[in-house]
């Protein structure tokens, strides 16, 4: 069986989301109505960022000078959540069979994946898998991924999720899905090292399920000023038919139902978002914090985001051995992806 051995996380230095507003945004969304509510009730207060705002403009920059400025900033943050990740698991850089990265803000050729293997001291045998563009639920396929070369080859394993969405930020618009964008997304590193037999969460299984005919209500486009982001408001109510069915197919296969999971890290895509898991699924208070307060401390910071819930999960929950978890996350297509984990 494939094991998460060990979660670690690498962060910018973090604003505040109250002064993001005040010292910059409320400038570019004046003419928007009601604005400031909307930013006020994204469920965040603090953000973390390579580029801030209030200091650095990069609204103007091409695509180009961004991609440049990724590759400078996302390295240091990348090596230093391998490294922990490493170190938490006991496993030396050069006994890592696999690297997988998953990025969905940036990229470089050589890119990410070769810089940090070579960073961190792991072999040159190395191999490396690229994961990109998926967006917010990319974590899960990088570790169904990772979890296949552990279970088919007996490989030692790192999953490394790195983005940087304040890269993105977009001229200012009286578009709101651009102000709800700049109110939510926050940049993050976080890496697992996912090992055979090994003490941790087992990955017993994954789904995912897309939503073809409403594939346009969430996007992400690269155009010459960046990525830019597209989020239909009907994103939740949408989600809200798809997700039970998803979770209870899932727990379906092996014997289970939603009341037998004991721990639930839900992708904070937003506070309506959360609402429609918890009211889906039925999830009190005490199931939903482990999102509602990353989205709060962290924003959203993509594919890293449901890594930072699974870790927050784990250190302030009381999960006992064999008690179930489930991963959940989704992102343009409109695609789901969750993952049923076991701890050992």
């Amino acid at each position: 069986m494939a094991h998460i051995a060990s979660i670690a996380a690498a962060l910018p230095a973090p604003i505040p989301q109250r002064a993001m507003w005040d010292d910059c945004f409320r400038e570019c969304y004046r003419n928007i109505a009601g604005a400031e509510r909307i930013w006020n009730t994204a469920g965040v207060k603090t953000r973390h960022a390579v580029v801030d705002p209030r200091i650095e403009d990069l609204s103007g920059w091409t695509t180009a000078a961004r991609m440049t400025r990724y590759l400078a900033e996302v390295v240091p943050l990348a090596q230093q959540a391998v490294t922990d990740a490493l170190r938490a698991a006991a496993v030396e850089p050069n006994d890592v069979d696999l690297l997988v990265v998953v990025s969905c803000t940036g990229y470089a050729t050589p890119g990410l994946d070769l810089l940090v293997a070579h960073d961190v001291g792991m072999s040159s045998a190395v191999q490396r898998v690229c994961i990109g563009h998926m967006g917010c639920y990319a974590a899960l396929p990088g570790l169904a991924t990772a979890a296949d070369a552990v279970v088919a080859r007996g490989l030692t394993a790192v999953v490394l999720c790195a983005e940087l969405t304040s890269l993105h930020v977009q001229p200012p618009s009286r578009e709101i899905d651009q102000l709800v964008s700049h109110a939510l997304f926050s940049d993050a590193a976080v890496a697992m090292v996912v090992r055979p037999s090994n003490p941790g969460l087992r990955l017993v299984d994954i789904a995912a399920q897309t939503d073809a005919s409403n594939q346009n209500a969430m996007t992400w486009n690269i155009t010459d000023l960046g990525f830019r982001m597209s989020l239909s408001s009907r994103v939740p109510s949408m989600l809200a038919l798809v997700v039970r069915p998803m979770i209870e197919n899932l727990l379906r296969r092996h014997g289970l139902n939603v009341a037998d999971v004991a721990g639930w890290a839900i992708h904070p895509g937003g506070p309506r978002i959360l609402d429609v898991c918890a009211t889906s699924l039925d999830l009190d208070d005490e199931a939903m914090a482990p999102s509602r307060d990353t989205l709060r401390d962290h924003g959203n910071c993509s594919s890293a985001t449901v890594v930072l819930v699974l870790d927050r999960l784990l250190a302030n929950r009381t999960l006992t051995n064999d008690d179930y978890v489930v991963a959940l996350a989704f992102g343009p297509g409109l695609t789901l992806y969750a993952a049923l984990l076991q701890l050992t």
